[in-house]
Protein backbone atom coordinates (compact mmCIF):
# COMPACT_ATOMS: atom_id res chain seq x y z
CA UNK A 1 0.00 0.00 0.00
CA UNK A 2 1.36 3.44 -0.98
CA UNK A 3 2.83 5.46 1.91
CA UNK A 4 4.03 9.05 1.91
CA UNK A 5 7.66 9.97 2.48
CA UNK A 6 9.76 13.10 2.69
CA UNK A 7 11.35 12.77 -0.75
CA UNK A 8 11.10 14.58 -4.08
CA UNK A 9 10.01 11.28 -5.63
CA UNK A 10 7.06 10.98 -3.23
CA UNK A 11 6.11 14.61 -3.84
CA UNK A 12 6.04 14.11 -7.60
CA UNK A 13 4.37 10.69 -7.39
CA UNK A 14 1.39 12.21 -5.61
CA UNK A 15 1.30 15.73 -7.08
CA UNK A 16 2.11 14.77 -10.69
CA UNK A 17 -1.23 13.09 -11.49
CA UNK A 18 -3.10 15.87 -9.64
CA UNK A 19 -1.33 18.50 -11.74
CA UNK A 20 -2.03 16.66 -14.99
CA UNK A 21 -5.67 16.29 -13.99
CA UNK A 22 -5.89 19.97 -13.10
CA UNK A 23 -4.38 20.92 -16.45
CA UNK A 24 -7.25 19.13 -18.17
CA UNK A 25 -9.81 20.65 -15.80
CA UNK A 26 -8.55 24.22 -16.12
CA UNK A 27 -8.07 24.02 -19.86
CA UNK A 28 -11.79 23.39 -19.80
CA UNK A 29 -12.26 26.74 -18.00
CA UNK A 30 -9.94 28.53 -20.42
CA UNK A 31 -11.71 27.18 -23.51
CA UNK A 32 -15.08 27.87 -21.93
CA UNK A 33 -14.06 31.51 -21.43
CA UNK A 34 -12.71 31.71 -24.99
CA UNK A 35 -16.03 30.43 -26.37
CA UNK A 36 -18.08 32.85 -24.27
CA UNK A 37 -15.73 35.68 -25.23
CA UNK A 38 -17.06 35.36 -28.79
CA UNK A 39 -20.53 36.25 -27.48
CA UNK A 40 -19.44 39.67 -26.18
CA UNK A 41 -18.23 41.34 -23.01
CA UNK A 42 -21.67 41.20 -21.31
CA UNK A 43 -21.75 37.41 -21.51
CA UNK A 44 -18.09 37.21 -20.52
CA UNK A 45 -18.69 39.39 -17.47
CA UNK A 46 -21.82 37.46 -16.51
CA UNK A 47 -19.89 34.18 -16.70
CA UNK A 48 -17.41 35.63 -14.21
CA UNK A 49 -20.11 36.71 -11.75
CA UNK A 50 -22.26 33.60 -12.11
CA UNK A 51 -19.28 31.26 -12.14
CA UNK A 52 -17.63 32.70 -9.05
CA UNK A 53 -20.94 32.90 -7.15
CA UNK A 54 -21.47 29.20 -7.91
CA UNK A 55 -17.89 28.40 -6.90
CA UNK A 56 -18.41 30.13 -3.54
CA UNK A 57 -21.09 27.57 -2.74
CA UNK A 58 -19.07 24.69 -4.20
CA UNK A 59 -16.21 25.64 -1.88
CA UNK A 60 -18.28 24.42 1.06
CA UNK A 61 -18.17 20.94 -0.48
CA UNK A 62 -14.52 21.34 -1.49
CA UNK A 63 -13.62 22.31 2.08
CA UNK A 64 -15.44 19.30 3.48
CA UNK A 65 -13.63 17.15 0.92
CA UNK A 66 -10.27 18.53 2.07
CA UNK A 67 -11.19 17.78 5.69
CA UNK A 68 -12.15 14.24 4.69
CA UNK A 69 -8.89 13.96 2.75
CA UNK A 70 -6.88 14.96 5.84
CA UNK A 71 -8.51 12.24 7.97
CA UNK A 72 -8.23 9.64 5.21
CA UNK A 73 -4.56 10.57 4.84
CA UNK A 74 -4.02 10.16 8.58
CA UNK A 75 -5.68 6.73 8.59
CA UNK A 76 -3.67 5.72 5.54
CA UNK A 77 -0.44 6.80 7.25
CA UNK A 78 -1.41 4.82 10.36
CA UNK A 79 -2.15 1.81 8.10
CA UNK A 80 -5.67 1.62 9.50
CA UNK A 81 -7.03 1.07 6.02
CA UNK A 82 -10.45 -0.29 6.95
CA UNK A 83 -11.20 2.89 8.90
CA UNK A 84 -11.04 4.82 5.62
CA UNK A 85 -14.33 3.38 4.33
CA UNK A 86 -16.60 4.85 7.05
CA UNK A 87 -14.98 8.28 6.53
CA UNK A 88 -15.60 8.06 2.78
CA UNK A 89 -19.16 6.77 3.12
CA UNK A 90 -20.12 9.49 5.60
CA UNK A 91 -18.54 12.05 3.27
CA UNK A 92 -20.88 10.82 0.53
CA UNK A 93 -23.91 11.20 2.82
CA UNK A 94 -22.90 14.73 3.72
CA UNK A 95 -22.31 15.72 0.10
CA UNK A 96 -25.80 14.61 -0.92
CA UNK A 97 -27.41 16.62 1.88
CA UNK A 98 -25.29 19.69 1.16
CA UNK A 99 -26.14 19.53 -2.56
CA UNK A 100 -29.87 19.57 -1.80
CA UNK A 101 -29.54 22.53 0.59
CA UNK A 102 -27.43 24.59 -1.82
CA UNK A 103 -29.78 23.84 -4.71
CA UNK A 104 -32.59 25.40 -2.67
CA UNK A 105 -30.41 28.35 -1.62
CA UNK A 106 -29.46 29.08 -5.23
CA UNK A 107 -33.06 28.73 -6.40
CA UNK A 108 -34.69 31.04 -3.86
CA UNK A 109 -32.00 33.53 -2.83
CA UNK A 110 -29.59 34.06 -5.73
CA UNK A 111 -31.77 36.46 -7.81
CA UNK A 112 -32.41 38.96 -5.01
CA UNK A 113 -28.84 38.62 -3.71
CA UNK A 114 -27.19 39.40 -7.06
CA UNK A 115 -29.67 42.18 -7.79
CA UNK A 116 -28.54 43.88 -4.61
CA UNK A 117 -24.91 44.02 -5.77
CA UNK A 118 -24.89 44.35 -9.56
CA UNK A 119 -25.27 47.66 -11.37
CA UNK A 120 -25.58 46.29 -14.92
CA UNK A 121 -29.02 44.82 -15.68
CA UNK A 122 -27.60 43.02 -18.70
CA UNK A 123 -24.90 41.29 -16.63
CA UNK A 124 -27.47 40.40 -13.95
CA UNK A 125 -29.82 38.78 -16.46
CA UNK A 126 -27.09 36.66 -18.06
CA UNK A 127 -25.67 35.66 -14.66
CA UNK A 128 -29.07 34.38 -13.52
CA UNK A 129 -29.50 32.37 -16.72
CA UNK A 130 -26.16 30.68 -16.05
CA UNK A 131 -27.05 29.87 -12.43
CA UNK A 132 -30.54 28.63 -13.34
CA UNK A 133 -28.92 25.79 -15.29
CA UNK A 134 -25.73 25.33 -13.29
CA UNK A 135 -27.56 24.59 -10.00
CA UNK A 136 -28.33 21.09 -11.29
CA UNK A 137 -24.61 20.31 -11.12
CA UNK A 138 -24.32 20.40 -7.33
CA UNK A 139 -25.08 16.73 -6.65
CA UNK A 140 -22.73 14.96 -9.05
CA UNK A 141 -20.06 17.63 -8.74
CA UNK A 142 -19.98 17.13 -4.96
CA UNK A 143 -19.83 13.35 -5.27
CA UNK A 144 -16.83 13.70 -7.60
CA UNK A 145 -15.16 15.86 -4.91
CA UNK A 146 -15.68 13.02 -2.39
CA UNK A 147 -13.97 10.51 -4.69
CA UNK A 148 -11.07 12.93 -5.29
CA UNK A 149 -10.62 13.25 -1.51
CA UNK A 150 -10.42 9.47 -1.19
CA UNK A 151 -7.84 8.99 -3.93
CA UNK A 152 -5.64 11.91 -2.85
CA UNK A 153 -5.85 10.94 0.83
CA UNK A 154 -4.74 7.39 0.05
CA UNK A 155 -2.00 8.75 -2.28
CA UNK A 156 -3.46 6.81 -5.24
CA UNK A 157 -3.76 9.80 -7.53
CA UNK A 158 -3.17 8.27 -10.97
CA UNK A 159 -6.90 7.73 -11.51
CA UNK A 160 -7.45 11.49 -11.29
CA UNK A 161 -5.73 11.91 -14.65
CA UNK A 162 -8.29 9.74 -16.40
CA UNK A 163 -11.31 11.20 -14.59
CA UNK A 164 -10.42 14.83 -15.20
CA UNK A 165 -9.39 14.25 -18.82
CA UNK A 166 -12.79 12.60 -19.33
CA UNK A 167 -14.57 15.53 -17.70
CA UNK A 168 -12.62 18.16 -19.63
CA UNK A 169 -13.02 16.43 -23.00
CA UNK A 170 -16.77 16.03 -22.59
CA UNK A 171 -17.13 19.57 -21.34
CA UNK A 172 -15.24 21.15 -24.24
CA UNK A 173 -17.18 19.13 -26.83
CA UNK A 174 -20.51 19.97 -25.22
CA UNK A 175 -19.50 23.63 -24.80
CA UNK A 176 -18.83 23.92 -28.52
CA UNK A 177 -22.08 22.13 -29.28
CA UNK A 178 -24.43 23.83 -26.82
CA UNK A 179 -23.06 27.39 -26.71
CA UNK A 180 -23.08 27.84 -30.50
CA UNK A 181 -25.64 25.21 -31.54
CA UNK A 182 -23.28 22.90 -33.41
CA UNK A 183 -23.77 19.20 -34.32
CA UNK A 184 -27.53 19.61 -34.39
CA UNK A 185 -27.76 20.71 -30.75
CA UNK A 186 -29.69 23.81 -29.57
CA UNK A 187 -27.89 27.16 -29.46
CA UNK A 188 -28.07 28.00 -25.74
CA UNK A 189 -25.36 30.64 -25.23
CA UNK A 190 -24.26 31.00 -21.61
CA UNK A 191 -26.83 28.38 -20.52
CA UNK A 192 -25.06 25.88 -22.78
CA UNK A 193 -21.82 26.39 -20.87
CA UNK A 194 -23.60 25.52 -17.63
CA UNK A 195 -25.32 22.45 -19.08
CA UNK A 196 -22.08 21.19 -20.62
CA UNK A 197 -20.34 21.12 -17.22
CA UNK A 198 -23.33 19.46 -15.54
CA UNK A 199 -23.39 16.61 -18.06
CA UNK A 200 -19.61 16.16 -17.89
CA UNK A 201 -19.80 15.82 -14.08
CA UNK A 202 -22.47 13.11 -14.33
CA UNK A 203 -20.31 10.97 -16.63
CA UNK A 204 -17.21 11.57 -14.48
CA UNK A 205 -19.07 10.34 -11.39
CA UNK A 206 -20.23 7.20 -13.23
CA UNK A 207 -16.65 6.55 -14.35
CA UNK A 208 -15.26 6.91 -10.80
CA UNK A 209 -17.89 4.56 -9.35
CA UNK A 210 -17.18 1.97 -12.03
CA UNK A 211 -13.42 2.24 -11.55
CA UNK A 212 -13.59 2.04 -7.76
CA UNK A 213 -15.91 -0.98 -7.78
CA UNK A 214 -13.62 -2.86 -10.16
CA UNK A 215 -10.34 -2.68 -8.23
CA UNK A 216 -9.17 -3.58 -4.74
CA UNK A 217 -10.27 -0.31 -3.13
CA UNK A 218 -13.68 -1.58 -2.02
CA UNK A 219 -12.30 -4.50 -0.03
CA UNK A 220 -9.03 -2.90 1.15
CA UNK A 221 -10.65 0.25 2.51
CA UNK A 222 -14.11 -1.17 3.32
CA UNK A 223 -15.88 1.23 0.97
CA UNK A 224 -19.60 1.43 0.16
CA UNK A 225 -20.76 -0.34 3.31
CA UNK A 226 -23.36 2.46 3.43
CA UNK A 227 -24.35 1.78 7.01
CA UNK A 228 -26.66 4.10 8.91
CA UNK A 229 -25.06 7.55 9.49
CA UNK A 230 -23.24 7.55 12.83
CA UNK A 231 -22.36 10.64 14.86
CA UNK A 232 -19.15 8.95 16.05
CA UNK A 233 -17.90 9.07 12.46
CA UNK A 234 -19.08 12.64 11.89
CA UNK A 235 -17.53 14.03 15.09
CA UNK A 236 -13.88 13.92 13.87
CA UNK A 237 -14.99 14.80 10.34
CA UNK A 238 -16.77 17.94 11.50
CA UNK A 239 -13.93 18.88 13.82
CA UNK A 240 -11.45 18.90 10.95
CA UNK A 241 -13.66 19.66 7.94
CA UNK A 242 -15.99 22.43 9.12
CA UNK A 243 -13.19 25.02 9.61
CA UNK A 244 -11.85 24.11 6.15
CA UNK A 245 -15.34 24.50 4.67
CA UNK A 246 -15.62 28.03 6.00
CA UNK A 247 -12.02 28.79 5.09
CA UNK A 248 -12.62 27.86 1.45
CA UNK A 249 -16.02 29.56 1.42
CA UNK A 250 -14.61 32.82 2.80
CA UNK A 251 -11.70 32.65 0.37
CA UNK A 252 -13.87 32.39 -2.74
CA UNK A 253 -16.51 34.72 -1.31
CA UNK A 254 -13.75 37.30 -1.12
CA UNK A 255 -13.05 36.72 -4.79
CA UNK A 256 -16.77 37.13 -5.51
CA UNK A 257 -16.82 40.45 -3.64
CA UNK A 258 -13.62 41.37 -5.47
CA UNK A 259 -15.41 40.91 -8.80
CA UNK A 260 -18.37 42.91 -7.50
CA UNK A 261 -15.92 45.73 -6.83
CA UNK A 262 -14.48 45.33 -10.34
CA UNK A 263 -18.01 45.45 -11.80
CA UNK A 264 -18.39 48.94 -10.35
CA UNK A 265 -15.36 50.03 -12.39
CA UNK A 266 -17.18 49.04 -15.60
CA UNK A 267 -18.31 46.21 -17.89
CA UNK A 268 -15.03 46.26 -19.83
CA UNK A 269 -12.98 45.95 -16.62
CA UNK A 270 -15.20 43.04 -15.53
CA UNK A 271 -14.84 41.21 -18.86
CA UNK A 272 -11.04 41.78 -18.86
CA UNK A 273 -10.90 40.48 -15.29
CA UNK A 274 -12.73 37.29 -16.28
CA UNK A 275 -10.17 36.68 -19.02
CA UNK A 276 -7.42 37.32 -16.48
CA UNK A 277 -9.06 34.99 -13.96
CA UNK A 278 -9.25 32.15 -16.48
CA UNK A 279 -5.59 32.42 -17.44
CA UNK A 280 -4.55 33.04 -13.83
CA UNK A 281 -6.23 29.78 -12.79
CA UNK A 282 -4.43 27.96 -15.58
CA UNK A 283 -1.06 29.25 -14.35
CA UNK A 284 -1.99 28.25 -10.80
CA UNK A 285 -2.32 24.57 -11.73
CA UNK A 286 1.16 23.31 -10.72
CA UNK A 287 0.91 25.00 -7.32
CA UNK A 288 -2.66 23.75 -6.74
CA UNK A 289 -1.45 20.23 -7.41
CA UNK A 290 1.58 20.63 -5.17
CA UNK A 291 -0.57 22.19 -2.43
CA UNK A 292 -3.06 19.33 -2.50
CA UNK A 293 -0.18 16.85 -2.36
CA UNK A 294 1.39 18.78 0.53
CA UNK A 295 -1.85 18.53 2.48
CA UNK A 296 -2.02 14.76 2.01
CA UNK A 297 1.72 14.17 2.52
CA UNK A 298 1.79 16.13 5.79
CA UNK A 299 -1.21 14.23 7.14
CA UNK A 300 0.29 10.89 6.09
CA UNK A 301 3.68 11.71 7.66
CA UNK A 302 2.07 12.68 10.97
CA UNK A 303 0.05 9.45 10.86
CA UNK A 304 3.34 7.56 10.51
CA UNK A 305 4.77 9.40 13.54
CA UNK A 306 7.21 11.44 11.41
CA UNK A 307 6.29 14.98 12.48
CA UNK A 308 9.93 16.08 12.34
CA UNK A 309 9.90 15.56 8.56
CA UNK A 310 6.96 17.92 7.95
CA UNK A 311 8.90 21.21 7.74
CA UNK A 312 11.65 19.79 5.48
CA UNK A 313 8.89 18.41 3.23
CA UNK A 314 7.17 21.81 2.97
CA UNK A 315 10.51 23.44 2.09
CA UNK A 316 11.05 20.94 -0.74
CA UNK A 317 7.57 21.56 -2.13
CA UNK A 318 8.14 25.32 -1.88
CA UNK A 319 11.34 25.06 -3.91
CA UNK A 320 9.52 23.16 -6.64
CA UNK A 321 6.43 25.41 -6.62
CA UNK A 322 8.20 28.77 -6.75
CA UNK A 323 10.59 27.49 -9.42
CA UNK A 324 7.77 26.27 -11.66
CA UNK A 325 5.79 29.49 -11.20
CA UNK A 326 8.79 31.59 -12.16
CA UNK A 327 9.06 29.63 -15.40
CA UNK A 328 5.37 29.65 -16.40
CA UNK A 329 4.93 33.42 -15.98
CA UNK A 330 7.48 34.19 -18.68
CA UNK A 331 4.95 33.78 -21.50
CA UNK A 332 2.58 35.99 -19.57
CA UNK A 333 5.22 38.73 -19.32
CA UNK A 334 6.42 38.64 -22.91
CA UNK A 335 3.29 37.75 -24.92
CA UNK A 336 0.28 39.23 -23.05
CA UNK A 337 -1.37 40.54 -26.23
CA UNK A 338 -1.39 37.11 -27.84
CA UNK A 339 -2.81 35.56 -24.69
CA UNK A 340 -5.61 38.13 -24.47
CA UNK A 341 -6.39 37.71 -28.18
CA UNK A 342 -7.01 33.99 -27.61
CA UNK A 343 -10.02 34.90 -25.45
CA UNK A 344 -11.46 37.80 -27.42
CA UNK A 345 -11.16 39.56 -30.76
CA UNK A 346 -12.28 42.96 -29.44
CA UNK A 347 -9.27 45.38 -29.46
CA UNK A 348 -10.43 47.48 -26.49
CA UNK A 349 -10.86 44.34 -24.38
CA UNK A 350 -7.40 43.07 -25.32
CA UNK A 351 -5.94 46.44 -24.35
CA UNK A 352 -7.72 46.33 -20.97
CA UNK A 353 -6.55 42.76 -20.27
CA UNK A 354 -2.81 43.17 -20.95
CA UNK A 355 -1.91 45.15 -17.77
CA UNK A 356 -3.91 42.69 -15.64
CA UNK A 357 -1.92 39.78 -17.05
CA UNK A 358 1.30 41.50 -16.02
CA UNK A 359 0.02 41.98 -12.47
CA UNK A 360 -0.90 38.31 -12.02
CA UNK A 361 2.64 37.36 -13.01
CA UNK A 362 3.77 38.88 -9.72
CA UNK A 363 0.77 37.51 -7.85
CA UNK A 364 1.57 33.96 -8.96
CA UNK A 365 4.91 33.97 -7.11
CA UNK A 366 3.16 35.13 -3.93
CA UNK A 367 0.50 32.48 -4.50
CA UNK A 368 3.15 29.76 -4.73
CA UNK A 369 4.62 30.75 -1.38
CA UNK A 370 1.35 31.37 0.44
CA UNK A 371 -0.69 28.43 -0.80
CA UNK A 372 1.93 25.72 -0.27
CA UNK A 373 2.80 26.77 3.28
CA UNK A 374 -0.87 27.27 4.13
CA UNK A 375 -1.77 23.81 2.79
CA UNK A 376 1.01 22.34 4.90
CA UNK A 377 -0.53 23.96 7.98
CA UNK A 378 -3.99 22.59 7.10
CA UNK A 379 -2.50 19.12 6.62
CA UNK A 380 -1.37 19.08 10.26
CA UNK A 381 -5.02 19.11 11.27
CA UNK A 382 -4.89 22.64 12.73
CA UNK A 383 -7.76 23.69 10.51
CA UNK A 384 -9.28 26.18 12.97
CA UNK A 385 -5.98 28.10 13.11
CA UNK A 386 -5.93 28.02 9.30
CA UNK A 387 -9.45 29.48 9.28
CA UNK A 388 -8.40 32.35 11.57
CA UNK A 389 -5.42 33.11 9.33
CA UNK A 390 -7.69 33.06 6.27
CA UNK A 391 -10.15 35.47 7.88
CA UNK A 392 -7.37 37.90 8.82
CA UNK A 393 -5.83 37.86 5.34
CA UNK A 394 -9.21 38.14 3.58
CA UNK A 395 -10.30 41.06 5.73
CA UNK A 396 -7.22 43.02 4.72
CA UNK A 397 -7.73 41.91 1.09
CA UNK A 398 -11.33 43.15 0.84
CA UNK A 399 -10.81 46.40 2.73
CA UNK A 400 -7.84 47.26 0.51
CA UNK A 401 -9.65 46.36 -2.73
CA UNK A 402 -12.72 48.39 -1.73
CA UNK A 403 -10.61 51.38 -0.72
CA UNK A 404 -8.67 51.37 -3.99
CA UNK A 405 -11.62 50.87 -6.33
CA UNK A 406 -14.47 52.75 -4.63
CA UNK A 407 -12.73 55.42 -2.56
CA UNK A 408 -9.63 56.11 -4.64
CA UNK A 409 -11.24 55.29 -8.04
CA UNK A 410 -8.16 53.25 -8.95
CA UNK A 411 -8.10 51.18 -12.12
CA UNK A 412 -8.41 47.40 -12.36
CA UNK A 413 -4.60 46.76 -12.41
CA UNK A 414 -4.15 48.48 -9.02
CA UNK A 415 -7.07 46.52 -7.54
CA UNK A 416 -5.71 43.22 -8.89
CA UNK A 417 -2.37 43.91 -7.16
CA UNK A 418 -4.14 43.19 -3.86
CA UNK A 419 -3.75 39.49 -4.79
CA UNK A 420 -0.01 39.83 -4.15
CA UNK A 421 -0.62 41.19 -0.66
CA UNK A 422 -3.23 38.58 0.20
CA UNK A 423 -1.17 35.50 -0.62
CA UNK A 424 1.94 36.99 0.98
CA UNK A 425 0.04 37.52 4.24
CA UNK A 426 -1.41 34.01 4.06
CA UNK A 427 2.07 32.51 3.77
CA UNK A 428 3.69 34.71 6.41
CA UNK A 429 1.00 33.96 9.03
CA UNK A 430 1.22 30.21 8.28
CA UNK A 431 5.02 30.23 8.60
CA UNK A 432 4.84 32.06 11.91
CA UNK A 433 2.44 29.46 13.32
CA UNK A 434 4.36 26.46 11.99
CA UNK A 435 7.51 27.82 13.65
CA UNK A 436 5.83 27.60 17.07
CA UNK A 437 5.65 23.79 16.80
CA UNK A 438 2.19 23.73 18.43
CA UNK A 439 0.79 21.81 15.46
CA UNK A 440 2.77 18.72 16.53
CA UNK A 441 0.36 17.98 19.35
CA UNK A 442 -2.74 17.85 17.13
CA UNK A 443 -4.88 14.72 17.47
CA UNK A 444 -7.77 13.55 15.33
CA UNK A 445 -10.45 11.93 17.47
CA UNK A 446 -10.71 8.18 17.18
Amino acid sequence: MAQASNTYRSIWRISGPIIIGLVAQNLMVVIDTAFLGRLGEITLGAAAIGGIFYLCLVMLATGFGIGSQIIIGRRNGEKKFRLVGPVFDHTLYFMVGLAIILFLVLTFFAPSFLQWFLQSEAVLEESLIFLRYRRFGFLFGFLVIAFNAFYIGTTRTNILIASTVLMASLNVFLDYSLIFGNFGMPEMGIAGAAMATNIAEVFTFIFLVFWTCNNSSVSTFALFRLSKPNWLHYKPLFKIAVPVMFQYFFSFSAWFVFFMVIEHIGETALAASNITRSFYMLLMIPVWGLSSATNSLVSNLIGQGKSDEVIPLIKKVLLIGVGISFVVVQANLFFPEKIAAFFTDEPHLIEATVPLLRVISIALIAFSFGMIVFSGLSGTGKTFIALLIEIAAITFYLVTAFFLAIVMNAGAPAVWFVEVIYFSLLGIFAVLYLRTGKWKVVKILK
